[in-house]
């Protein structure tokens, strides 16, 4: 009756462990999901504050004559300077939104991103934020069907991949089986990696919504889908019995 009260005593302390470990691990993908949403939107606001607080600095710098804010109320004049502040670094981003549309503005921008670029660490932040919010921000929907399971790069070893759509007739004129394109993405760059075109019956379809993926994939398996584990239940119909230790007798000792 002990045996079974300790066995008992123990499964509930191994559930409770499972439990809490289970609670970190949520915690700790919340915590990195979390960090990928708030680093790109922070960068953004601390670009658009510092452009509006040089504004500002300048705006109050001007000399009377040429202020055109000059003789309202001061309060007034604190208004007027904050919403031009503001407005300033959100009007640049829709004029380089603007320039990024059309030929001579992409070839001015492309310009400018091989300068920074070609700065030892400016231009590896820069070309980190640029693909993460790009990743994040661009409408995945549209560019993947599904996600499934490949077997890559070798037998027995399994990546996430995107079905990104059905091959063209004249290569699957050619195929003896129906083909699929896929997209099989890199960590913890998911904006690169292998174009590739499969048996349709050789890959394992997921439920897996693309944002999921994606999270798993940027993140390399730290942050994944929210499957909780079932706990650990004990019916009182079974008793467990802990088998009892045998015991060797000891081996005799031959004096001779």
């Amino acid at each position: 009756m002990n045996t079974n009260n300790k066995s008992s005593s123990s499964l509930k302390q191994e559930n409770k462990g499972l439990g809490i470990n289970h609670l970190k691990q949520d915690l700790k993908n919340d915590l990195i999901a979390g960090l990928l949403v708030v680093i790109p939107l922070a960068t953004t606001i601390w670009l658009t504050i510092t452009i509006a607080n040089w504004v500002i600095n300048f705006l109050t710098k001007i000399p009377k004559q040429l202020n055109p804010f000059d003789g309202l109320h001061p309060i007034l004049v604190n208004i007027l300077n904050l919403a031009v502040g503001l407005a300033v670094p959100l009007l640049s981003i829709l004029l380089i939104g603007l320039m990024a549309r059309n030929i001579a503005g992409r070839w001015l921008l492309d310009f400018g991103e091989r300068v920074l670029q070609a700065i030892p660490l400016a231009g590896q932040v820069y070309k980190t934020l640029k693909q993460l919010l790009e990743t994040l921000l661009k409408d995945s929907n549209n560019k993947f069907r599904r996600v499934i399971l490949v077997e890559y790069p070798r037998r027995g070893m399994w990546a996430i991949a995107f079905v990104t759509g059905a091959i063209s007739s004249d290569i699957q004129a050619h195929m003896s089986r129906p083909m699929l394109s896929i997209f099989i993405p890199t960590t913890p760059n998911p904006t690169t990696g292998w174009y590739a075109i499969v048996p349709e019956d050789e890959v394992v379809n997921l439920s897996m919504p693309i944002e999921d993926a994606f999270k798993v994939v940027v993140s390399g398996g730290i942050v994944a889908p929210n499957m909780p584990l079932p706990p650990l239940v004990i019916s009182k119909e079974h008793n467990l019995e802990v088998p009892p230790l045998e015991t060797k007798r000891p081996i005799p000792f031959d004096e001779t």
